[in-house]
């Protein structure tokens, strides 16, 4: 997106004080909620002796998680705020480290590993994904590409939960 589009928007949404508040507010209840949910799915299964889903779901997006980070640190691009000089929607004062968007990979690794063994509550929480993603380019803090790159990364790994279901 242009700097025009970034300003045009936050200029929308940030015309009401409540807005921007709003807007992050409803993040961090997706941020928190996957995390309820991803507990309470490993919870769950415990519960059901099923050990080895135990496993795959804590390994696969932990492992993943920490190879994405290492690639971005190697990346480190620059945030739309910093790179076209607007103040984001949300607080937010990190310096690169944008690409891909480590808030929306994180959704959809554990959305996509919770939908290999629960389609029901892996689709809710990726569809969570979708609004967080959304959140995330509408307050200026990543790019679309950021956040498709982020989403598609997670999905993909998430599917290394197969392997546990052998």
């Amino acid at each position: 997106m242009k700097k025009e589009t970034y300003e045009k928007i936050i200029g929308l949404l940030g015309s009401k004080k409540a807005i921007p508040i709003i807007i992050d507010i409803f993040g961090k209840i997706l941020t928190v909620l996957t995390a309820l949910l991803y507990f309470v799915e490993i919870g769950w299964l415990v519960v059901s002796r099923e050990y080895k889903l135990v496993a795959g779901l804590i390994i696969v997006p932990a492992v993943f998680f920490v190879l994405l980070s290492k690639f971005r640190e190697k990346i480190n691009a620059k945030r739309p705020y910093e790179l076209y000089g607007f103040k984001p929607l949300i607080n937010k004062n990190t310096k690169g480290l944008s690409f891909p968007s480590r808030h929306v990979f994180s959704i959809f690794v554990i959305g996509g590993s919770i939908w290999v063994i629960n389609k029901i509550l892996g689709t809710v929480i990726l569809v969570m994904g979708l609004f967080l993603a959304v959140i995330r380019v509408i307050t200026g803090v990543h790019f679309p590409k950021d956040v498709a790159a982020g989403a598609v990364i997670g999905f993909v790994c998430s599917m290394a939960m197969f392997i546990f279901l052998i």
